[in-house]
């Protein structure tokens, strides 16, 4: 009989295979690169330095053998993704504007979509004042503001210290000037103290949920995905929350669902200049509006 002594494990070249077919047998997107993300995890999660291995240095230790932990590990990785969770919540991370962060389901993953909504305040006319991050989540979006030009204070809000607690983590780790409160929306904020607020907020509507991706609505948090019947409920109180917070000449940018811009510009009322930016692939993506001064 033999024992884990003599146990021959199958080699990475093997296990990758073997994870790819497993994937696309279960319809999981990508099949080829979420093995490697997972075999990586499994390879070095351990590893003080953060090496994450890429498509060339698999082939050039394709023939290495794995030990009994890393194939244990990689098997459970495997089961959890084929059971809906998303690799972002196994591996730990996700990259979002060049920067690694950490995420778990107490935070939204980012998204390479909301990237335009930080192009949009950097490039706003004025990086100095204060710059309010609402619904930080993982602190993706305030972390680099901070770090991509934003001289004056950066301030995270969030409702769920749980989620703030990861937005530490990570302005932490990657050595951005962040602050971080717990609020929700803008409760905590004095009248006509910020110069710029931006957010990704809640936006899909609850009728949708049965819908979407199950990745999506089984494992992120309803919190920072749901927000009414319509998708609207958190614009209806965070555009008149922002007319109190901020001051005169101030900019508010937020992300929009597809189909929104319409019903989202309806509801400022009071203010200078209202845009909808699109995206890459043409869609509504961001609205930018400036108080009067």
């Amino acid at each position: 009989m033999g024992t884990s002594a003599d146990t021959r494990f199958l080699t990475i070249r093997e296990a990758l295979a073997q994870g790819r077919d497993i994937l696309e047998r279960a319809q999981v997107q990508a099949p080829r690169l979420t093995a490697e993300l997972l075999l990586g995890h499994a390879l070095f999660v351990p590893d003080p330095a953060g090496f994450r291995p890429d498509a060339a240095w698999f082939y050039a230790h394709s023939d290495r053998s794995l030990r009994e932990v890393e194939w244990i590990h990689y098997g459970r990785y495997l089961h959890q993704r084929i059971g809906g969770r998303p690799t972002q919540y196994i591996t730990g991370r996700q990259e979002f504007y060049g920067r690694e962060f950490r995420v778990t389901p107490d935070v939204l993953i980012p998204r390479p979509e909301t990237e335009l909504l930080v192009e949009t305040a950097l490039n706003t006319g004025t990086r100095t004042g204060l710059a309010l991050d609402v619904g930080t989540g993982s602190g993706a979006i305030a972390t680099t503001l901070a770090l991509e030009g934003w001289t004056g204070a950066v301030l995270g809000l969030d409702i769920s210290h749980a989620a703030l607690a990861i937005a530490r983590v990570n302005a932490r780790q990657l050595h951005a000037p962040v602050s971080f409160l717990q609020s929700d929306l803008l409760a905590a904020i004095a009248d006509r103290t910020a110069d710029l607020i931006v957010s990704n907020p809640p936006y899909i509507a609850e009728t949708d949920r049965p819908t979407m991706q199950r990745e999506v609505a089984d494992f992120e948090p309803s919190l920072a995905l749901f927000a009414g019947t319509d998708g609207l409920a958190i614009y209806r109180r965070l555009i008149p929350e922002a007319r109190r917070v901020l001051k005169p000449g101030g900019i508010l940018t937020m992300e929009i669902g597809m189909s929104q811009a319409d019903a989202v510009a309806d509801v400022f009322t009071g203010w200078s200049s209202i845009q909808i930016l699109h995206d890459l692939a043409g869609l509504p993506r961001v609205v930018l509006a400036s108080m009067k001064c």
